[in-house]
């Protein structure tokens, strides 16, 4: 799977971010599609961007996105798409009961117009990473809406707003089907006190506490129901493991646990199918970053783990969140002054062999 960058959040200093306008994805998607389309990639995570489309309280404007759905559905490429990625209309206030409520009023909508443009069963992640969104905005303010020590309330309200956005979604078509991306995490600790141990064990059981509420495990109050997890989906990158309080563990490290054993951890927790939602790293680590993920995937799915899908997130370069960089992770470079881009051709070459190995039968040992 190909996954297009596609968060609109504000930062810290006040100025939103619009990554699909920012890589050139949201003019050149037809090319883009058509490009995934020849690369075996044929479904993709997208973004309506709720802040452009919506005008007004329940006044919506289509035009940013009309064009993105008729390109996908002339590429015949099946689209996850993201409806609250980390950004939001302005003048809403997210701690309001209006935010739930607008919010799922937006959900029918989008579906609405993606039943009436799509063919096929309509797929969305309603609400992308809220794990994320509460620490980063709701904790240290790195990121809308800016709070500090509110992670747990930000994140019920996220959960809220999920649970009336997929209900409202299954009202116009019940047959719609619902991603979720949380990070998957791992933390190490070399502590002799079992304080210590327990504190980091609790924090690393907080990455199912989002998706233990929409199933409504914790905090039932909010709504969760089990049917409203479907498909689990993980968000996965050579950051997320690290000591505890210390600096992230690399690959090879003695405490660094195999992938697979987190992907055979959360299927056990969640009995759903998998797809990993995220998954990348940047230039040189690029192919090397998917063939660690491919294999422990295939390993996974080989102790009965059923891993739908792996998602190259972001596919595209894309200019950095904070300074602006460029971050070269995509299969695709950023458009040029003709608006064409360029293949990563190692990247590519080792999709493909990956693509080929996952189309060969597996052995029990995963070493198939």
């Amino acid at each position: 799977m190909a996954g297009f960058e596609c968060a609109t959040h504000r930062r810290r200093d006040g100025r939103r971010l619009d990554l699909l306008a920012a890589t050139g994805h949201d003019r050149l998607a037809a090319g883009d599609y058509r490009t995934m389309a020849g690369l075996g990639l044929r479904t993709v995570r997208d973004g309506l961007r709720w802040h452009l489309i919506e005008q007004a309280p329940g006044v919506y404007d289509w035009s940013s996105a009309l064009p993105m759905l008729r390109a996908a559905r002339e590429a015949d490429v099946q689209v996850i798409w993201d409806l609250f990625h980390f950004g939001w209309p302005d003048g809403l206030d997210i701690w309001s009961p209006d935010f739930v409520e607008r919010f799922a009023r937006f959900s029918a909508a989008a579906a609405e117009l993606v039943v009436a443009e799509s063919d096929g069963i309509p797929l969305f992640c309603v609400a992308n990473e809220m794990s994320f969104l509460a620490w980063a905005g709701g904790d240290v303010a790195a990121i809308n809406p800016c709070a500090r020590q509110r992670g747990r309330p930000l994140k019920e309200q996220l959960v809220r707003a999920a649970v009336a956005a997929i209900d409202a979604i299954r009202a116009v078509q019940p047959s719609s089907r619902f991603l979720s991306a949380e990070p998957a995490i791992h933390i190490h600790s070399y502590s002799r006190s079992a304080a210590v141990r327990r504190a980091a064990e609790t924090y690393r059981l907080a990455q199912f506490e989002a998706l233990d509420m929409m199933a409504g495990r914790v905090a039932p109050e909010l709504g969760g129901r089990e049917d409203l997890v479907d498909i689990v989906g993980l968000n996965y990158y050579p950051r997320n493991q690290w000591l505890h309080r210390s600096s992230t563990l690399p690959l090879g490290h003695h405490g660094y646990r195999p992938f697979s054993e987190i992907l055979q951890e959360t299927f056990a927790r969640y009995g759903r199918p998998i797809i990993i939602a995220e998954t990348g790293a940047e230039r040189s680590a690029r192919s090397s970053w998917l063939h660690y993920v491919s294999s422990e995937v295939r390993r996974a799915r080989a102790e009965g783990v059923p891993v739908e899908g792996i998602c190259l997130y972001p596919v595209l370069d894309y200019p950095g969140w904070d300074d602006g960089r460029l971050c070269e992770t995509g299969l695709l470079t950023m458009p040029d002054a003709r608006g064409e881009r360029s293949l990563h051709a190692e990247f590519a070459e080792e999709l493909a062999h990956q693509q080929a190995r996952f189309a060969q039968p597996t052995s029990r040992s995963g070493r198939g």
